[in-house]
């Protein structure tokens, strides 16, 4: 069984990492739990702080439920290294799992989240995992997180701009989509010159190996 813990509160969220992450891999056990107590969404260290302690909660209970995998679904990385210190099974942040894929794709990605207050993490996330030369840039399209489930539309035409100056101004090979709302742009976005890369289809592929 894969667990797939979303670290904020947003249960529409949960359904769409574990709806993509059956998508990716129909033979897999694979079920996602809600941190009923983080908060609804994740931007920026001060609410990744905040969901840490109810997450490490469900990561033991997963580990009790016999996880052959947890992944933690929240591009930010959320309480990765506190998570793998409590368990025996694989921990797989979708943020980790993106950036290295991307990097078999080439030499070079940049990265599109919401935020600009979400940039400071994910650009330490990136160093942390010996990344550094292969980033392009950091860009923050400036969509709120919960605009990603709530004004759709409008958010995903915005990431797609973003995405689009990547490609244009960045020189990659790839580009990673820096939350797990934006899993639903993969499938949506046909029309790119390079590789779109989601943390929870990534995520998924390197858990199944267990």
């Amino acid at each position: 069984m894969i667990v797939i813990i979303n670290p904020n509160s947003t249960q529409s969220m949960t359904d769409a990492m574990v709806e993509t992450a059956r998508k990716t891999a129909p033979g897999a056990e694979i079920v996602g739990w809600t941190s009923t107590e983080g908060p609804p969404a994740i931007e920026g260290a001060q609410d990744g702080e905040a969901a840490i302690p109810p997450l490490l909660q469900l990561v033991k209970k997963a580990e009790e439920a016999k996880a052959k995998a947890i992944i933690i679904g929240c591009f930010d990385d959320t309480g990765l290294s506190a998570a793998r210190n409590l368990v025996t099974c694989p921990v797989i942040g979708i943020g980790q799992a993106a950036y290295h894929l991307a990097s078999l794709f080439g030499p070079r990605f940049s990265v599109v989240t919401t935020l600009e207050v979400s940039v400071p993490v994910l650009s330490e996330n990136v160093r942390q995992y010996g990344l550094e030369g292969n980033l392009g840039r950091l860009r923050a399209s400036g969509v709120p997180v919960l605009a990603l489930e709530e004004e759709r539309e409008n958010a995903t035409r915005q990431v797609k701009a973003e995405i689009q100056a990547a490609i244009e101004e960045d020189d990659i090979n790839s580009v990673v989509l820096g939350c797990a709302g934006m899993v639903h742009i993969v499938d949506d976005c046909d029309d790119v010159s390079v590789k779109l890369i989601d943390g929870v289809h990534a995520a998924v592929h390197f858990a199944t190996m267990f």
